[in-house]
């Protein structure tokens, strides 16, 4: 089916859909680390087993992404966003009802090569939907998505899994079916549709094989696809926060249902603060106006202002008071009542919201980055080469992350090999922080070079349909 109307209505609807096609495949991501003792144990392998499944899942995802985003730069991008999306749906409910180890890590990787597909080519997509001067703002709301899909990911996983390891991935599996019926529907969005240069002018421009130059030879490029290795090194290793908080609760003596519901709240709660990227969108879109260093240099200030603030989180001492082997919504209610009575509680959130604040405005404005400084053409496969990185930086995170426990247990008890090992990698934020500084010196050049190009081939098509006299 094609759908062509684009007016604002439709436009509003695709925008919805987008979102929340970006959601869910997060969310397909987010629900194994929760459940990595549950899975485990049903499945006769130990947690370090199932965390190799999810290592192995970001990065393929990430490997995937690049072919999917240069078949979607040179094709119909419409067909492959429903490919991409019946892969990850069938793989995540054959998880679902993995009898195996083996069964579950190649479900797991047949979920992988379709999430690889979503965000890259929906990212090409929603570029094309969003005008220049607003592209930090909307696109922290498409990043946004995504975040809230790796938190949603983390909570269904622990809370509809706390009993039922196979539960929360049937579920996800299902939405997934859904949206995917609301994407036939969606419009189909014009190439360049938001360029004020290519206004009025039927862009036809693809993607061919020797462009991989040029596109490296914007050096703002290499610098935005680079600093997702160092990046994504720290925030891999986030998603053990429900091991350590799940750690804390056993630590108080706590029951493992019960521990792994707490650190599932906990994790999700601590992670609110990305939802202020929309703040960090914004401030890239007001500087943007000023300077063309702005994005960059919004991204580079919060990424580096952050490491202290999580280096202090991981230490910050807190007692818990939830009913032990209560129900799911009694555990949750006790935790949010703690975070009010409790000041260690509440001292943890805050310093949590604020350093997830500070790092959330990496997101927005390199979104905005890559399509400021790329033709239509090249945004979906740029962003997946920076997505490919980010994939190996992610991966390295969570797996060398799960070796530094081990090798800190020895001296560090649980959890404090836990709050240890993941401060430490707080540091890897600071090479992207410089790289994204570095960006800012490139990015206004490169910026005239394809606004000027996409002006040229506007005006050469104005003259080739003009009257001849």
């Amino acid at each position: 089916m094609r759908v062509t109307k684009g007016g604002p209505a439709h436009r509003a609807y695709s925008v919805v859909v987008f979102v929340i096609l970006a959601s869910l495949d997060n969310v397909a991501i987010g629900l194994v680390p929760p459940l990595y003792g549950s899975i485990g144990a049903d499945l006769g392998v130990g947690e370090a087993h199932i965390a190799l499944a999810t290592t192995v899942m970001f990065l393929l995802s990430a490997v995937a992404a690049v072919g999917w985003a240069y078949a979607g730069d040179r094709t119909d991008r419409k067909p492959v966003l429903i490919a991409g999306t019946v892969i990850w749906v069938a793989g995540t409910a054959w998880s679902g009802m993995a009898g195996s180890y083996p069964s579950f890590l190649l479900s797991q990787v047949l979920a992988a090569v379709g999430l690889g597909g979503v965000a890259s080519v929906s990212f090409a997509v929603v570029s094309d939907l969003i005008s220049p001067r607003r592209r930090g703002l909307a696109m922290s709301f498409w990043g946004l998505s995504q975040g809230v899909g790796t938190l949603a990911g983390t909570l269904v996983g622990g809370l509809l899994g706390s009993d039922d390891w196979r539960r929360p991935f049937l579920v996800a599996a299902a939405a997934g079916v859904i949206a995917t019926v609301a994407y036939l529907f969606t419009y189909d969005v014009p190439r360049g549709d938001s360029q004020p240069e290519l206004s009025g002018v039927a862009y036809d421009e693809r993607i061919h094989r020797d462009d991989l130059p040029k596109i490296l030879a914007r050096r703002t490029n290499v610098w935005l696809i680079l600093q997702g290795l160092s990046a994504q090194v720290a925030f891999g290793s986030l998603v053990w926060l429900p091991v350590l908080f799940r750690a804390r609760a056993e630590d108080q003596g706590y029951s493992t249902p019960t521990a792994i519901v707490v650190g599932s709240v906990f994790a999700t709660l601590f992670q609110l603060g990305g939802a202020l990227s929309i703040l960090g969108g914004l401030a890239g879109d007001r500087l943007q106006r000023r300077t063309p260093r702005g994005r960059a240099l919004v991204a580079a200030i919060g990424i580096l202002a952050a490491v202290p603030f999580y280096v202090v989180l991981y230490f910050v001492p807190f007692r818990i008071d939830v009913p032990d082997g209560g129900s799911t919504g009694a555990v949750i209610r006790a935790v949010l009542t703690d975070v009010w009575t409790e000041p260690s509680v509440g001292l943890s959130l805050a310093t949590a919201v604020f350093a997830l604040a500070l790092t959330s405005a990496n997101s927005p404005n390199w979104f905005a980055l890559i399509a400021d400084v790329n033709p239509p053409e090249h945004r979906g496969t740029v962003y997946s080469l920076g997505n490919l990185v980010n994939g190996a930086g992610r991966a390295g995170g969570n797996a060398l992350v799960g070796v530094a426990f081990r090798a800190l247990s020895g001296a560090f008890p649980p959890p404090l090999n836990y709050a240890v090992g993941l401060a430490a990698f707080q540091f890897f934020f600071i090479p992207t922080g410089i790289m994204y500084w570095l960006a800012s010196r490139t990015v206004a050049r490169d910026m005239a070079d394809t606004h000027a190009a996409l002006a040229t081939y506007a005006d050469h098509e104005a003259a080739t349909r003009a009257p001849r006299p």
